[in-house]
């Protein structure tokens, strides 16, 4: 089971695509949990996410975690495959629940009334390929397993 989760190719790709996907969801982790970048924070996050958008407080809090944790485990290379999905089933749920709507584009031109779903699109994308790749080089996972 251990090889299965933190096996990992030693190739760049996947260091970048989980950098890249790391560094991109770690302000809005951030946002959720303490605040920063402008962010709501913890409580008025989870009031957010469980008053208005009307989600179990269980899927809430895992929502927040998933971006938080999962995004600085995916830029130290831990666990990045279990990550991955969780990002991937994330990514589904917001699709479905705040974009699907609003169509495919984003709302380059601000004549929609919310943002469509390609940007989400392009996280599953590369979280299927971290998926099949692992961490790649400089990862946790590869110390893990040598």
């Amino acid at each position: 089971m251990k090889n299965i989760i933190f096996s990992t190719n030693t190739n760049w790709t996947g260091l970048a695509l989980r950098l890249t996907l790391g560094i991109v969801m770690f302000p809005h982790g951030a946002q959720k949990v303490f605040g920063w970048f402008g962010g709501p924070g913890f409580t008025k996050e989870m009031e957010h996410l469980t008053e208005h958008m009307d989600l179990p407080w269980i899927i809430s809090l895992l929502v927040i975690l998933i971006e938080f944790l999962g995004a600085i485990s995916l830029i130290i290379g831990f666990a990045s495959r279990l990550w991955a999905v969780a990002f991937i089933i994330l990514f589904v749920g917001i699709i479905f629940t705040a974009h699907v709507e609003y169509g495919f584009f984003m709302n380059w031109f601000g004549n929609q009334s919310g943002e469509g779903y390609e940007y989400h699109l392009l996280v599953i994308g590369i979280c299927i390929a971290i998926f099949i790749n692992g961490s790649g080089k400089y990862s946790i996972d590869k110390l893990i397993t040598d």
